[in-house]
């Protein structure tokens, strides 16, 4: 959820509501400032007025990186957009070129993006596994071509297609 807290838009990250004993209930949260990135911790009581915002969102794909400059292309309207590494945070590490997902954009200007639920990644990097291991419980490390350390089976080689879940950055499968 979005929404509006002195005067800019956060993201609400964790959210707790706490009833302690014989005093009035509150919510904790955790959130992030769409405009800096910083993230807060805040205490709402049960009396305060939240505004909730609706950001619109627009299909775009991933076009490249120059710098710590990320350059999204509007599917419908062709019109670019730039996002920085702040914004965008952690999910560089799933940004491959060609990639459709949704962008945020809050009074015009582009705050968020949604990945999808899972990407195709090739591996870069791994330790050598057992030649003859087909499946195996046994893990080992792997860097992908956008940098993405995880673990994956011990079969797994340099130069193989997975499907890693953006939401836990987890291995998922081999991609064929």
């Amino acid at each position: 959820m979005i929404i509006q807290h002195r005067d800019a838009p956060h993201r609400i990250l964790d959210l707790t509501h706490v009833t302690p004993g014989n005093w009035r209930g509150f919510v904790r949260t955790k959130l992030r400032n769409l405009r800096t990135g910083l993230q807060t911790e805040h205490r709402f009581r049960s009396e305060d007025q939240v505004e909730r915002i609706v950001l619109d969102q627009r299909e775009m794909e991933y076009l490249y990186q120059a710098g710590n400059e990320y350059h999204f292309m509007d599917a419908e309207t062709y019109e670019q957009v730039v996002l920085s590494r702040e914004t965008l945070g952690d999910a560089v590490l799933y940004l491959t070129p060609n990639l459709r997902l949704r962008v945020d954009f809050y009074e015009g200007q582009p705050v968020s993006l949604s990945l999808p639920k899972t990407v195709d990644l090739q591996v870069k990097d791994t330790p050598p596994g057992m030649k003859t291991a087909t499946v195996s419980t046994e893990m080992k490390p792997a860097t992908l071509e956008t940098g993405l350390e995880i673990r994956v089976p011990s079969f797994i080689t340099p130069g193989e297609m997975v499907r890693v879940d953006t939401e836990t950055g987890e291995y998922l499968s081999r991609v064929k």
